[in-house]
């Protein structure tokens, strides 16, 4: 993982980043972009910049672990928190949402994200980097184990 992602002309550190969602362009029709915005990075203090890579492609170019129910991608150097998301009366999203997936901007105060990945899911990949669904991490395979040999040690020759 680079220190540093560069989208378009921003210089972006790594440690600022929380997490990747879709962009979608708002549908009534004010902000119209230029390019085709695919994804957007939404830095620890909720700021946010649009980028080109879909989520799933982002991840993959920068090591970031990815929730393919959610379409998010999510940084690996965040220390996030998880909690089951239960609807209130005040607060009934019309998406079912099952976890609130937790972390600090730089100034201490909380924020969060909704999500309809279960909580068990969103421990497994986002904290703990596994990627199959058995719960063991997905590593490249290792190489063959080259057999130890002792060195033999010359031995001193007595000198006359």
């Amino acid at each position: 993982m680079s220190n540093i992602i560069i989208i378009e002309r921003e210089h972006i550190p790594v440690e600022q980043i929380a997490y990747i969602e879709p962009f979608e362009a708002p549908t009534n029709g004010q902000f119209r972009p230029d390019k085709p915005y695919k994804g957007r990075v939404v830095l620890l203090n909720r700021e946010t910049v649009l980028t080109e890579q879909t989520p799933k492609d982002f991840a993959e170019a920068n090591e970031f672990r990815y929730l393919p129910e959610d379409n998010v991608a999510t940084n690996p150097l965040i220390s996030f928190r998880v909690r089951t998301f239960v609807p209130t009366d005040g607060y009934n999203p019309a998406k079912p949402f099952q976890t609130r997936l937790m972390w600090r901007d730089p100034s201490g105060d909380s924020r969060s994200k909704l999500l309809l990945t279960k909580p068990e899911m969103v421990i497994a990949i986002v904290l703990r980097g596994e990627t199959e669904a058995n719960g063991e991490r997905k590593t490249k395979p290792r190489r063959p184990g080259q057999p130890r040999t002792s060195r033999k040690r010359p031995t001193p020759r007595a000198e006359a």
